[in-house]
């Protein structure tokens, strides 16, 4: 008797995830000997993606057809807002702490980005078009979240020596629950061509950021050399 493999299952299955999951600056994060000015690369480059995630996670409320997904990413929007208190938004947060941390608060919420940066902003407005590609962009997204968000944090605090960082706080709280619902939005009924669309969108996003992290690996030489 098979046992059929839930969306869950192959998406966690995916070889394109486990060849983002090992990407070499995620290694060589513990150990790098970073500048303040390359370690300003990473933060400036990441402000991107995260000042974009809640419209995308709002588009994709718009095209989810059924109120059990629009729930589910309706919770991980809010928390990404800071429920009700701008303070408390995650963009926000991550900006204030930068800031403490020593870093120009207009180069990090103003410098352009690179191009492996626009495309990773512009994958994600894409996908949010329809139910499918969202779902697998907010999977991938949630389920590798703090895996990159750990090893920014980790470069933060090498380079400057401040080890109490909100955002990376916040992540570490909130991470849990935006998987569950992450999770959650996936346990509607899909056809197996839905499957297969959530799946293929999920493997375009791991490619996305494994391009923008061989593009800081490349600035930076944390793993570069892939």
């Amino acid at each position: 008797m098979t046992t059929r493999l839930t969306v869950n299952d192959r998406l966690a299955a995916s070889p394109v995830y486990g060849a983002f999951r090992d990407h070499p600056f995620f290694r060589a994060v513990d150990s790098a000997e970073l500048t303040k000015e390359q370690a300003a690369t990473l933060i400036e480059q990441w402000w991107h993606p995260l000042h974009y995630f809640p419209t995308f996670l709002a588009r994709c409320v718009s095209v989810l057809p059924d109120i059990a997904a629009k729930s589910a990413i309706t919770r991980i929007l809010n928390q990404e807002t800071g429920g009700g208190e701008v303070s408390k938004a995650h963009e926000v947060i991550y900006a204030d702490s930068m800031q403490e941390c020593g870093f120009d608060r207009q180069r990090v919420v103003g410098t352009r980005p690179f191009p492996e940066t626009a495309e990773l902003v512009e994958g994600y407005r894409r996908a949010s078009e329809g139910p499918e590609t969202g779902l697998g962009f907010i999977f991938a997204t949630e389920n590798t979240d703090l895996l990159m968000v750990s090893s920014i944090g980790r470069a933060i605090e090498r380079t400057t020596g401040y080890t109490d960082n909100q955002w990376v706080a916040i992540h570490v709280e909130q991470e849990p629950d935006h998987i569950e619902e992450a999770d959650n939005a996936l346990l509607t009924g899909f056809s197996p061509e839905q499957e297969d669309s959530v799946l293929t969108a999920a493997d375009e996003m791991w490619r996305l950021w494994t391009a923008f992290f061989d593009r800081l690996a490349a600035e930076s030489g944390v793993g570069a050399g892939r």
